[in-house]
């Protein structure tokens, strides 16, 4: 698993697993070269690895991060085992000024990740070869009946080698936190073990939440992630995130930022709203020139933003846009309230997202599993160094709806499960 730092121009992480009885956490990485001899120039790094006990018995999970990295240049790598090595994977480090780059986002996979999720992410990646970055905005498993670490591995095979070789950014759920008893018995939800095993963040977040809050500078582009779920739990939360942000937004010198979290600003699903976000969060990402909020959680699909005042809905839209997206099979209903605020809904679609920044233009694409452009926009900068939204859809293409002719409930058009075992 790769993983940026803080500057991923210079710092990246990589975490993988081994049997229990590996000890020695190693890793061989040298400049990516056109002979098979990557192992001659090759520099050798340890780092720290930890013991996880699951049903599938305990694991090594281990983790080294690797510094001073030169600026936009190819690496390949390959990882210790049992007296054996991983196959060798490169990577290309981040400019260290603004550099055009493509990323791809995902909203929840969450179930039945190998038979559902698995198109989804290789057909963003066959539509976007070149992607730098993939952000998963929460929910990657479910979590829900202590098999976690099957689902972890259905995660982990539905990407595959890209895993290893274009940096993720991991986004925290509401299913990335487990039920637990503190020492006097009262039930909480804590983050589950897997996540800090498998995911190395930067660690540059505030105290307490290091493992899931944190920013990454990339290419010139500054990339913000919050716990929602914490501050959903816990309105302390909220506001402790809240000053963090603003501190790292103050200082921001990015041409873009975007930001992510799992659960929405503004709600897309059915009796879901998330007031505490929009009351300590919203002002921030107005006050900042935030670009892109990127969110999954209510397992559909839509896209808001402001509307200035005294402006036409077509020629009037400004940043922040505020989006939320699903990429696994569990799929909901869209409320009313949303079809009337937002400029664009869908239901019973598997989505992925491919954003392309230029130094004038960020441009997004939501596109189905089956490769349909289902919305696309652009956000540019104007003279005045003001940005403006540009909708780009005007095929006059109609929402898609649900299409289950065995819906489970009013709420949902798919539990995520059918045909699935």
């Amino acid at each position: 698993m790769l993983l940026p730092g803080a500057d991923s121009a210079r710092e990246v992480a990589i975490n993988w697993r081994t049997e229990a009885g590996v000890k020695n956490t190693v890793l061989q990485w040298a400049r990516a070269i056109d002979s098979p001899g990557l192992h001659l120039a090759a520099s050798t790094t340890s780092g720290q690895s930890r013991l996880l006990n699951t049903r599938n018995g305990v694991a090594r999970h281990h983790s080294v991060r690797l510094a001073n990295l030169t600026p936009d240049t190819l690496y390949a790598y390959r990882v210790g085992g049992a007296d054996t090595w991983s196959e060798w994977l490169q990577f290309r480090t981040a400019a260290s000024e603004f550099r055009p780059f493509s990323l791809l986002y995902f909203g929840d996979a969450q179930n039945s990740v190998r038979s559902h999720f698995s198109r989804v992410v290789r057909e963003g990646f066959r539509v976007i070869p070149s992607t730098s970055l993939i952000l998963h905005a929460g929910d990657l498993v479910n979590q829900g009946d202590g098999n976690h670490d099957d689902e972890w591995g259905e995660w982990f095979e539905a990407g595959g080698f890209l895993n290893g070789m274009v940096a993720t950014v991991p986004v925290a759920g509401n299913h990335e936190y487990v039920p637990r008893k503190t020492s006097a018995g009262k039930p909480i939800r804590g983050l589950a073990p897997h996540w800090s095993a498998q995911f190395t963040t930067p660690g540059n977040g505030p105290p307490g939440l290091k493992d899931t809050v944190y920013y990454v500078s990339h290419s010139g582009v500054l990339i913000v992630v919050l716990d929602s779920f914490r501050a959903i739990d816990d309105e302390s939360s909220a506001m402790l995130q809240a000053r963090w942000l603003e501190e790292v937004l103050s200082r921001a010198n990015a041409r873009w930022i975007l930001v992510s979290h799992h659960h929405p600003i503004f709600s897309v699903a059915v009796g879901r709203d998330n007031q505490i976000l929009r009351k300590y969060w919203l002002p921030i990402y107005e006050k900042y020139g935030v670009a892109l909020v990127l969110q999954g959680h209510d397992h559909a699909y839509g896209r808001g933003t402001n509307v200035i005042e005294g402006a036409t809905l077509s020629s009037g839209l400004s940043p922040p846009v505020y989006v939320v997206s699903v990429a696994g099979p569990k799929q909901y209903i869209a409320a009313e309230s949303a079809r009337e605020g937002m400029q664009r809904i869908g239901e019973d679609m598997q989505l992925f997202q491919v954003i392309d920044i230029k130094a004038d233009t960020l441009s997004f694409e939501s596109r189905t599993a089956a490769g349909r452009l289902y919305d696309a926009f652009d956000i540019e900068y104007r003279a005045d160094g003001t940005k403006q939204v540009i909708p780009l859809l005007n095929d006059g293409s109609p929402e898609t709806r649900c299409g289950n002719p065995s819906q489970p409930k009013p709420s949902r058009c798919w539990e995520g499960t059918e045909l699935a075992r």
